[in-house]
């Protein structure tokens, strides 16, 4: 009997052994955590797979562009400052946002107007320059940058998730800043000419003309994200394909110099920055409003090129952190 009863008071002291063994495991980590931090330990939460969402995936587009929505603010307050940042170290700031389209109408006035002869058979050939080559350069400088857009926020987009259509945009608003002092000094240009205008009620109109540039040119700028992510080449023809583009839009000379070839007339009137400069100029310069024809294909440009160039887009949002 004493044999069992020590059998039994052995085999119970063991198991109480074990008892404090586990529990002291079990106590461990979370008085280790609380002496280690001086808080409670945390708490544990399973998480189904249902809840979890891919990192970069690209989510429905109303979820894409609700996103885009949400961060207006900050796209806004991020093309202020990098307009403020770009001529911050020179002497004249930002007034070369001015100079500069000032510099190239005179250089292309001197070139084309006076030594080439461009400007014969052009009512008031140095508004019609002026608003050729301000509105022109807004869309160069939109087109160029949000090509580059991807390329330059690669290390943005490896570190965030965030909608990566934000990038061109960001190059559109910043250019529609810029174009704010531009078209201020366009107009008192216009007005101080030799060759005054006098505007009339179509002058109101130029407005929408602006609009449908913005959104042809914000299309535009998503479009070529896409293909220069894709093929970084084409970075390098962007600036010869614009200067064709200028040579094509009449900028700087009358469309009536090619009447002789109609397939030439044909192929400018159905360029949709001739159809955003010759609205412009018969709203500011010449008093009329532009014919129907014109609305209607500049319309149909801007809204295509919008919709085409944003589906692009965010077909290949998963690509783009990976390049």
């Amino acid at each position: 009997m004493e044999t069992v009863a020590h059998t039994i008071r052995l085999r119970c002291g063991a198991m109480t052994h074990e008892a404090d063994v586990q529990q002291g495991a079990e106590t461990r980590p979370a008085d280790l955590y609380a002496e280690l931090f001086g808080k409670q330990a945390s708490t544990l939460e399973v998480v189904s797979t249902g809840r979890l969402s891919q990192v970069g995936a690209r989510p429905p587009i109303r979820t894409y562009l609700a996103q885009l929505w949400k961060r207006r603010h900050f796209l806004w307050a991020e093309a202020r400052a990098k307009v403020t940042s770009g001529t911050r170290e020179t002497l004249l700031g930002q007034a070369w946002l001015v100079i500069n389209p000032m510099l190239n109408g005179l250089a292309y006035y001197l070139i084309f107007g006076l030594v080439l002869g461009a400007r014969e058979g052009i009512s008031n050939f140095l508004g019609y320059l002026i608003i050729g080559v301000f509105l022109f350069q807004f869309t160069t400088q939109c087109v160029t940058g949000g090509a580059k857009s991807i390329a330059s926020g690669r290390n943005l987009i490896r570190a965030f998730t965030f909608p990566r259509a934000s990038l061109p945009i960001s190059v559109v608003l910043r250019g529609i800043l810029n174009l704010a002092p531009t078209l201020g000094a366009m107009f008192v240009l216009i007005l101080l000419l030799p060759e005054q205008e006098h505007w009339t009620a179509a002058a109101g109109l130029f407005p929408a003309v602006l609009v449908l540039q913005v959104l042809f040119t914000t299309g535009l700028a998503l479009l070529l994200a896409r293909a220069a992510a894709a093929l970084p080449d084409l970075n390098q023809l962007i600036g010869v394909l614009m200067r064709f583009w200028l040579y094509g839009s009449a900028v700087f000379f009358s469309i009536e110099r090619f009447e002789n070839y109609p397939w030439i007339v044909g192929i400018m009137e159905a360029n949709p920055m001739y159809m955003v400069l010759d609205a412009a100029r018969d709203t500011l310069l010449y008093g009329v409003v532009p014919a129907t024809s014109t609305w209607v294909g500049l319309g149909a440009w801007s809204v295509g090129m919008l919709v085409v160039g944003f589906l692009v887009f965010w077909r290949a949002e998963e690509s783009y952190g990976r390049l």
